[in-house]
């Protein structure tokens, strides 16, 4: 009898033991649209409807992009999907120089690696996560089957694209006439986050919300997760980007800035030649 009853005793210690969730168990794949508005400016204003429509077809591939995110309970790997150019059905070489790479997060460890190719050298991105001060809000609302609240935060704007490139905040960033320092330019952020998925993940730079991140808005771009998938069968890629030069995110913004300023030198002494 105490034989029996030591074998079914064991037997709901293992069942027990082999059910306990582990945190590498606990995975899912969410799926991301962004659409950005065109900002033209000054330019823009000097244009027909007609040819803000035609720009608006070849930035279409800038505009609108599509991405993926894996993730377990600590970590999540967040890329974007590969799409032709509309107009000449290759992709946009151009546009990848500037572009977000292969971006691995750790909750965790506070740790963030990204992938990003420059003019075809590759550089590896290892920095600490970017910090958000989070409002919660009272606000609610339902995104797909899920109950999303909202969340949002001020950041300056260059700590969200430090791997991109424009003249015009490389104007903006330039000292005044008068001496006096620029102005800052901030980027209000609005999040909606579900509990239902218990993760700080969400897309792009975006995390430590207690829940998905299912939607951002930050400045002129929209990103709407379409799809989730929970515990997909078979185990996800969330292995870190290894390839590439190690450097922090200052360090990469300071090499494209001084090549991009580099160029525009060489192709003015080529002109007053």
């Amino acid at each position: 009898m105490k034989s029996i009853l030591f074998k079914i005793s064991f037997l709901a210690v293992f069942l027990l033991l082999s059910n306990k969730p582990d945190v590498q168990e606990f995975q899912g794949q969410a799926f991301y649209s962004s659409k950005s508005s065109m900002e033209l400016g000054s330019w823009g204003a000097r244009m027909s409807e007609a040819q803000k429509k035609q720009v608006a077809a070849r930035l279409k591939n800038r505009l609108e992009k599509t991405y993926v995110l894996n993730f377990n309970k600590e970590e999540s790997l967040f890329n974007e999907e590969d799409k032709l150019d509309a107009m000449s059905g290759a992709t946009d070489s151009w546009g990848k120089n500037f572009a977000r790479g292969e971006q691995y997060k750790n909750v965790k460890d506070n740790a963030l690696v990204q992938n990003q190719e420059f003019y075809g050298k590759q550089f590896l991105v290892k920095d600490e996560l970017q910090k958000f001060n989070w409002v919660m809000g009272k606000e609610s609302k339902q995104i797909g089957k899920y109950m999303c609240f909202k969340a949002s935060t001020i950041v300056p704007t260059t700590e969200l694209n430090w791997y991109d490139f424009s003249w015009g905040s490389l104007r903006n960033a330039a000292p005044k006439e008068d001496g006096t320092t620029p102005e800052i330019q901030m980027t209000t952020i609005e999040a909606w986050y579900t509990p239902q998925i218990p993760v700080s993940h969400g897309p792009a730079e975006y995390w430590g919300l207690p829940g998905l991140i299912l939607e951002v808005n930050a400045g002129n771009t929209t990103m709407l997760c379409t799809k989730i998938v929970m515990n997909p069968k078979g185990n996800l890629d969330l292995e870190a980007p290894s390839k590439g030069k190690e450097i922090t995110k200052m360090a990469y913004q300071e090499t494209i800035t001084g090549k991009m300023k580099e160029m525009r030198d060489n192709r003015g002494r080529r002109r007053s030649r």
